[in-house]
């Protein structure tokens, strides 16, 4: 019998990942594999069985001392087999000693808590076809440095991940935007293509108001497509906001860490940047 064997996945197979992740219906975007891999080139992991691809995850590793689970996923005929669990474990392993995220899906969040993960909040896909305008207090990116959104962005995000978003800013079919006040970033959202119209992510912004002109600037880009926004249930503000816009709850997670994640600051996430990278 052919033994599972579990290596790193090359960059022309993020596809593979991509794909997996499509059909459990979480909606990635066109060009997610491109930016997801510069963030750790060998952080994503691809299982086979007698040459057969039969599963994946990542364990994206964010410096010395965090790292986040995505993309946990074994094909369905494969399934029950124990091959999940060596999956799990060889991603452990690569992120040895740090403190490691993830966003569990409903089925799992039991399982997890068995590995010792504890639970924090719940993120909220919310679904709905917004439009409107692009409101004037808004910027192109081209208005703001990127060594400013990076700065901006390890504060809210809180570690470094520069490699990922040189990609991620500049993807094709994704707009980013920004709030200033002179030379101080307050905000700045990304919205991107998706297999199913477009998603919001991240959102970061330093007041619900920032968060808020930053949405109908990203939304106004999405004109009638779906617009769907990954939102921590505890920022109050933002679900309040999704709601206000008449969008609809259409899947959750549960945001978990093995040990206590690193200081960032939560009040200024009102959106997630991804369900696979944090």
């Amino acid at each position: 019998m052919d033994e599972l064997l579990i290596r790193h996945a090359r960059v022309e197979e993020m596809p593979f990942l991509i794909s997996l992740a499509a059909e459990e219906g979480w909606n990635p975007g066109f060009e997610d594999g491109i930016a997801f891999y510069a963030a750790d080139p060998m952080g994503f992991f691809i299982a086979e069985k007698g040459g057969e691809k039969v599963g994946c995850i990542s364990a994206v590793a964010y410096g010395a001392n965090y790292g986040f689970l995505g993309f946990y996923i074994i094909k369905a005929p494969y399934r029950h087999q124990g091959f999940g669990l060596r999956l799990w474990q060889h991603a452990l392993k690569y992120l040895e000693k740090r403190c490691v995220g993830l966003d569990g899906v409903v089925a799992q969040q039991e399982n997890y808590k068995k590995s010792g993960f504890k639970f924090y909040y719940r993120n909220i896909r919310f679904e709905g076809v917004c439009g409107g305008s692009m409101p004037s207090m808004v910027v192109p990116l081209e208005a703001v440095s990127f060594d400013a959104i990076a700065e901006y962005d390890s504060k809210v995000f809180g570690v470094n991940r520069e490699l990922f978003l040189k990609k991620w800013l500049h993807m094709n079919n994704a707009l980013t935007l920004a709030v200033v006040d002179g030379q101080e970033l307050l905000g700045y959202g990304v919205i991107r293509k998706c297999l199913k119209g477009c998603k919001v992510g991240p959102l970061f912004a330093n007041n619900a108001e920032i968060a808020e002109e930053l949405f109908l600037g990203l939304s106004a880009t999405a004109g009638k497509a779906p617009l769907f926004w990954d939102v921590p249930e505890i920022n109050l503000a933002a679900v309040e906001m999704a709601k206000k816009r008449g969008m609809a709850k259409v899947f959750e997670t549960a945001r978990m860490y093995s040990k206590e994640p690193p200081i960032h600051l939560q009040a200024s996430v009102f959106g997630v940047t991804s369900f696979e990278l944090g």
